[in-house]
């Protein structure tokens, strides 16, 4: 049985996660502003052997982020909705943008991390570890 379910816009790419999160934050590096849309984007972080794709299937835009890591970017090539996000840094791990989740209610950010970089009040009034780029140590938001 799923833990959660998830689609594009359009309804072309669904997929389906069976484990729990290991990580949820708020991203608010440029990279995320620009390929989201949106001020930020809260990723949800899953097991890479926890993710199917059970329709469709996504394309996929690489470039190399600020770290030199290559990732990958998948999205609907009919609504253009972004889905995941692979990083070469962390084989083993998807990022699900969580606006593509079917019920997203147990969504909790641990963190907003990129702050430096956030847009005008985006990140005033929440009382979550913020952090002015990446963590130090990334992983003790990470749960196995």
């Amino acid at each position: 049985m799923p833990e959660f379910k998830g689609r594009c816009l359009c309804g072309a790419i669904q997929y389906e996660v069976t484990g729990k999160p290991v990580n949820m934050w708020n991203c608010h590096c440029t990279d995320c502003q620009k390929s989201s849309g949106a001020s930020y984007a809260t990723n949800v972080f899953v097991k890479v052997a926890d993710l199917t794709i059970t329709k469709g299937d996504p394309d996929r835009f690489q470039h190399k982020a600020d770290s030199g890591n290559t990732m990958t970017k998948e999205y609907c090539s009919n609504c253009g909705s972004q889905l995941f996000n692979g990083n070469s840094g962390r084989p083993a791990i998807k990022v699900i943008r969580a606006g593509t989740i079917d019920d997203p209610s147990f969504v909790v950010p641990r963190a907003n991390i990129y702050a430096s970089r956030a847009l005008p009040a985006a990140i005033e009034g929440t009382e979550i570890p913020t952090f002015d780029e990446m963590p130090p140590d990334p992983s003790v938001f990470f749960s196995s």
